[in-house]
């Protein structure tokens, strides 16, 4: 999946004069926390966000509380005096799971979308990376989610799809991930029925360790601390 298939392509955009008041008070009808900062041709220049707002102003302006004199003091503060200027972009031909492993490398809630002339095309926050993964997933259909322990060794895979298939019930997604022990792997198909005791005992039947999927946390792998 590519970032142009699930990034905002609609994006609320300022100019670098734009007051920074205007901008928080755009920020807030629009229900946003990203604004991309452009110049006349579209071109990116830069970003602010509801935490540059925070920073600049403060407290009781930044929540909209404080006194007409507050206001008229700082007036005069424009985006360009607070907005991230080094930014890190995404093309809109990387793949979701690039922007996945970007934003956990660099901590950030939000990537804008650059064409090959720095030309903003959009906007990809982890919000859309979710929804995107939802639908990928099929988990926003009814159906339960298996954890399953199986060993790290070819045929294990198609082994558990099969023992589901024969059981009449249809998979929407499968994910695999890392385990506690290196020789194991954690499996978790999200199945489209809620009536699976019967595969849950096939599958102890042919060896395979069930796993409650809310006890599993990849954050408490080794190597995540």
């Amino acid at each position: 999946m590519f970032v142009s298939r699930s990034m905002a392509q609609k994006v609320a955009t300022v100019d670098r004069g734009t007051k920074l008041l205007d901008a928080q008070a755009m920020m807030r009808k629009l229900q946003i926390r990203h604004l991309p900062v452009v110049d006349d041709e579209n071109r990116l220049l830069g970003m602010v966000t509801d935490r540059d707002v925070r920073s600049a102003l403060p407290y009781a302006l930044a929540k909209g509380a404080a006194e007409a004199q507050e206001w008229e003091k700082y007036a005069h503060l424009t985006v360009a005096d607070v907005m991230t200027t080094n930014l890190l972009t995404i093309s809109p031909n990387h793949t979701l799971q690039d922007a996945i492993l970007l934003i956990e490398k660099k901590k950030v809630g939000a990537f804008p979308v650059v064409d090959q002339d720095n030309k903003l095309v959009g906007i990809l926050s982890v919000r859309d990376l979710l929804r995107a993964f939802v639908n990928v997933m099929g988990i926003g259909e009814p159906g339960t989610l298996l954890g399953i322990i199986a060993e790290e060794k070819v045929g294990q895979l198609k082994k558990i799809v099969d023992i589901i298939t024969e059981e009449n019930i249809s998979c929407g997604s499968v994910l695999v991930a890392r385990y506690w022990d290196e020789d194991k792997r954690a499996v978790f198909p999200y199945l489209l029925s809620n009536n699976v005791a019967r595969l849950k005992n096939r599958l102890q039947e042919e060896g395979f360790t069930l796993l409650e999927p809310m006890d599993w946390y990849i954050d408490q792998l080794p190597g995540q601390q």
